[in-house]
């Protein structure tokens, strides 16, 4: 497979591409063009073909891409078939939350077991997810593979708590604590989850709506006047 420098904009519509691609497949749909996966997302089709010449030529022209082909190469650019291996840090209500009804199997993640300081949670387990003590956590990283780690504790934890982690050896960080962890030269990989962020993105295009239609009423009042 193709490896170059890519930007993080095309990486981020990896994941669109397959969730598309996949519903294509459940579908029966066998072969799809640039121009008709664009309009279903929404982009353009000189968009999808510069993002996928980023890792290689999958289509053919006149032909378009071959869905399951092309599921499946994606599949293996984000590394799904790699066999990465997770632990959860904090089996609280998000924690929880997400071993309930996020499948990381389905994306080929292995959540292996969770860690809390709750005595009432330790030694048992959700979704079939044992959850061990925190104190365990750093013992249980140096004798298994674990690739990354959801975090999930309470914010004023999550630095002490991604620390130990980091130290530990842990590399990759799933963050639902809210608190921004990222820092510059750091070599370890974050990746910070803000659900208000989503959600103010969304109150801005509303806003953005609602002025243009305010904008476009007050026109013509002026002109009926």
């Amino acid at each position: 497979m193709k490896r170059v420098t890519v930007s993080n904009n095309v990486i981020r519509r990896l994941p669109r591409y397959l969730r598309k691609l996949s519903e294509l497949e459940e579908q029966g749909v066998a072969r799809i063009s640039s121009k008709e996966l664009g309009e279903s997302l929404g982009l353009t089709p000189s968009q999808i073909r510069q993002d996928f010449s980023c890792f290689g030529e999958f289509g053919q022209q006149g032909y378009g891409y071959n869905v399951a082909a092309l599921k499946g190469e994606i599949e293996s650019i984000l590394g799904m078939d790699r066999g990465y291996h997770a632990i959860l840090v904090g089996a609280g209500n998000i924690g929880r939350a997400l071993l309930d009804n996020f499948s990381f199997s389905e994306w080929g993640i292995t959540m292996d077991c969770a860690f809390d300081i709750k005595e009432a949670l330790v030694g048992t387990s959700f979704k079939g997810v044992e959850i061990k003590s925190a104190s365990e956590m750093a013992d249980y990283i140096d004798n298994n593979k674990v690739d990354l780690a959801v975090l999930s504790v309470p914010k004023e934890k999550a630095v002490e708590v991604a620390k130990e982690l980091t130290e530990s050896g842990v590399n990759a960080i799933w963050n639902f604590t809210n608190v921004e962890l990222t820092e510059p030269n750091s070599p370890v990989l974050v990746e910070n989850v803000h659900f208000s962020d989503s959600l103010l993105s969304l109150s801005y295009f509303i806003s953005e709506a609602n002025d243009e239609k305010a904008a476009r009423e007050q026109r013509l009042r002026n002109r009926n006047v």
